[in-house]
């Protein structure tokens, strides 16, 4: 096997010899390098040496990509690799592998860098979205969330501690000023933290305690029901109304203390309700303190739920669903002279719902023509309970006429009390009353009584 000392021009000129077989043409510099020619006239640099007994041969390359001295170097190279005890081809496929599994692995990386980053964009989007989600959204959508034993007023009393004002007043040319509550549901709700709702309550104490008081009772409601919420308790501040400097500015929530009316105020109470020129609110208010009903239980009577016949009312309730009670004389001559506008007994022809909707300023006016103390709509009910006890009514009677639960084991069968004899004790407890207001009347027909004033 002949050696040249490859050149250019040999390189060059050097082609195959054969039509069937490939010609070769060896470097005399470099031990193994050949040049070899094929009879479709591609050339190429090869590397040929024995190992282990046995001949082997690699391709370089062709000599338009690698330099004479190129190609020099890399069959030196691959001879030290031989003096090694190497296979250059088995130590090209680990380099080959090395390199497919670097960039699989480098693909790989890449690929959990982007999820990665997928999953940090679509967090930051979360989270970009639940801080711009403003307390309002989530107020809403508390209001809309069913509250089986909220009343209509509950209700209502939310709605206005939280309105945001701007209405036209019923009495001037202004506007209504905003709620408590208005301020803080304007803040996205990750922002409403304790010193948030510290630095509120301090400034709409200063202004108007009592509706700040109430406001914030109603907005810690709030705040524990949005922790419970999957879409709203990543971003809520669940003790934000419960640090102690938040607690010190609330006063604890007591039971109202005198708001009823006592025996020797009922004269003058009665003369003022029964000179309210409308007919509806003053047999309302009259029917609160005779019945001992709940202010929005009497308001939703129907004349279905009036039995003239039988004297009796079918009350909605709050904690049975229904109660029957018994319709007293003197109240029933109230009613049968009421107006039938539509379904409802106490009607009022200017509210949405054709029911009378506020009764309280009426009868705060009619407190203070008589000259007498506040008595709140649900201080009537209050004041059934204790003006039932002048007559030594028994409390399972007054309870099941009012509605309460029975608050012993002995009265939790109290129910099962027949209708006539919660009419003895009812028609009792009416005259009584009516006798302390200096109330005469008496009977027109079966069933029906005049009443005239003293």
């Amino acid at each position: 096997m002949a050696k040249v000392k490859f050149t250019a021009g040999r390189v060059e000129a050097f082609t195959c010899e054969s039509d069937k077989r490939p010609s070769f043409l060896w470097d005399s510099v470099a031990p193994g390098l050949g040049l070899r020619a094929t009879p479709n006239g591609s050339k190429s640099y090869i590397f040929q040496a024995k190992l282990r007994g046995q001949v082997i041969r690699t391709t370089i390359g062709a000599p338009a990509a690698w330099t004479i001295a190129e190609a020099q170097a890399e069959a030196i190279r691959l001879r030290v690799l031989i003096n090694r005890g190497q296979d250059p081809r088995e130590v090209e496929a680990d380099r080959l592998a090395a390199e497919q599994a670097e960039r699989k692995a480098k693909a790989a990386a890449e690929a959990a860098a982007q999820a990665e980053q997928v999953i940090l964009d679509q967090q930051k989007a979360i989270e970009a979205a639940q801080q711009s989600l403003l307390a309002r959204t989530a107020w809403d959508a508390y209001l809309a969330a069913p509250h089986p034993r909220w009343g209509a007023q509950h209700r209502a009393d939310h709605v206005i501690a939280a309105s945001e004002g701007g209405i036209k007043t019923k009495i001037g040319e202004g506007t209504t000023k905003a709620a408590p509550l208005a301020s803080l549901l304007r803040r996205p709700l990750y922002a409403i933290t304790a010193p948030v709702v510290q630095e509120w309550l301090v400034s709409e104490c200063a202004a108007r305690p009592t509706f700040a008081h109430n406001s914030f009772r109603k907005f810690r409601t709030f705040i524990r029901w949005c922790a419970k919420q999957p879409q709203f308790q990543a971003v809520t501040h669940v003790d934000c109304c419960l640090t102690d400097e938040v607690k010190d500015i609330v006063p604890v929530s007591k039971t109202k203390d005198g708001d009823s009316l006592q025996r020797e105020q009922l004269p003058a109470w009665f003369d003022a309700v029964r000179a309210i020129r409308n007919p509806v609110i003053s047999a309302y208010l009259q029917g609160l303190l005779i019945t001992g009903a709940r202010r929005e239980e009497l308001a939703r009577l129907r004349w279905d739920d009036v039995d003239f016949q039988w004297r009796s009312l079918t009350i909605h309730d709050k904690v049975e669903g229904l109660r029957v009670i018994p319709l007293t004389l003197y109240f029933l001559s109230l009613l049968a002279a009421l107006p039938r506008r539509n379904q409802w007994v106490f009607s009022s022809p200017t509210a949405a719902d054709g029911k009378l909707a506020e009764p309280r300023i009426a009868h705060t006016k009619a407190l203070a023509a008589a000259g007498l103390p506040h008595v709140s709509l649900h201080g009537l009910r209050r004041s059934f309970g204790t003006l039932c006890e002048w007559v030594e009514m028994p409390s399972g009677i007054s309870a099941q006429i009012m509605g309460h639960k029975p608050s012993a084991l002995a009265e939790k069968h109290y129910r099962r009390r027949p209708l006539d004899l919660l009419r003895k004790w009812h028609d009792l407890i009416e005259t009584w009353i009516l006798e302390q207001a200096g109330i005469d009347y008496v009977p027109a027909t079966p069933g029906l009584r005049v009443v005239s004033g003293p």
